[in-house]
């Protein structure tokens, strides 16, 4: 049986950090990350899809955890083919990418020094034993098909050695009639496929299917269940307080995972002010009492 490892996909919301889950002495940049790591063995870390991650950070990540926490890292936004402002970008570079990525594309010198200032940040964080995964979340309109997967295999290539876990919002992805063939395209890759839990009731809703795909890593995200997913602001697309009846729905399925992956992260992003952290301990003590 694999390792289940709950956390949530922020320690440094806005509004947890304003929600006093953190207690007082523990509301530092420093102290928050200390206080999260004592109560969860994981966390994704979602700032680095909006800028890139610096190697200092990456450094004071891994000094203020213990041996065996683990961070999962979104990748930069660039890389996923979303919609990216220059200012995301390290200011030497945001002047060439303003003037080439307005004219259908990307420099590929530009990119492959993203790339490698990617690769560089989560270093430390590797070096460490702290890198859990590199979360790729791929947008609505990157659709099945043979391009899409020649796109998957070149990130593969990109990301040799790590440990890749790759996110559908297409949901033709886990159709039924596509589920076989995105799955073994997963496996070959080696790369985790994302299980999702949403509302089921929008056109975007992405079926919550639960393949292992590679046998050292399965990721479970929840994104709560409001109707305004893809919609509003972030408090309305991912305003959702689980109940534990939602969440015991999933145990079974978890434990399935855990006994063919080595390790299984299961990471809430219901981040509305201490929902997630709250749903977090409800599903590590769910887990432990059908263990």
């Amino acid at each position: 049986m694999g390792e289940i490892r709950v956390g949530t996909c922020s320690w440094t919301d806005k509004a947890l950090v304003a929600s006093g889950w953190y207690p007082a002495g523990h509301r530092d940049p420093e102290g928050r990350l200390r206080y999260y790591a004592e109560q969860f063995p994981v966390v994704e870390v979602d700032a680095t899809y909006y800028g890139l991650p610096s190697a200092r950070n990456s450094t004071l990540w891994a000094e203020r955890t213990p041996d065996g926490f683990r961070f999962d890292v979104k990748a930069f936004s660039l890389l996923t083919g979303h919609p990216t402002q220059p200012r995301a970008l390290p200011a030497d570079l945001r002047a060439a990418f303003a003037r080439q990525h307005g004219r259908g594309g990307t420099d590929p010198r530009l990119l492959d020094e993203v790339w490698h200032r990617f690769a560089d940040a989560l270093e430390p964080l590797r070096q460490a034993g702290r890198l859990g995964a590199v979360l790729f979340q791929f947008p609505r309109w990157f659709a099945p098909g043979l391009p899409a997967a020649e796109s998957l295999r070149r990130c593969r290539e990109r990301t040799a050695g790590w440990p890749l876990a790759v996110e559908f919002r297409h949901p033709g992805w886990w159709g039924a009639d596509r589920i076989a063939g995105t799955t073994a395209l997963l496996t070959e890759l080696d790369a985790a496929a994302v299980a999702v839990d949403m509302i089921q009731t929008l056109p975007a809703s992405i079926p919550p299917v639960a393949q292992v795909t590679s046998p050292r890593l399965a990721v479970v995200r929840f994104h709560g269940r409001s109707g305004a997913f893809g919609t509003g602001t972030k408090e309305d697309r991912f305003r959702h307080t689980y109940t534990p009846d939602e969440l015991a729905a999933w145990v079974p399925r978890i434990r399935t995972m855990a006994e063919r992956a080595h390790e299984v992260h299961v990471l809430f992003n219901n981040c509305c002010a201490d929902a997630a952290p709250h749903a977090a301990a409800t599903m590590r003590r769910l887990l432990t009492d059908n263990g």
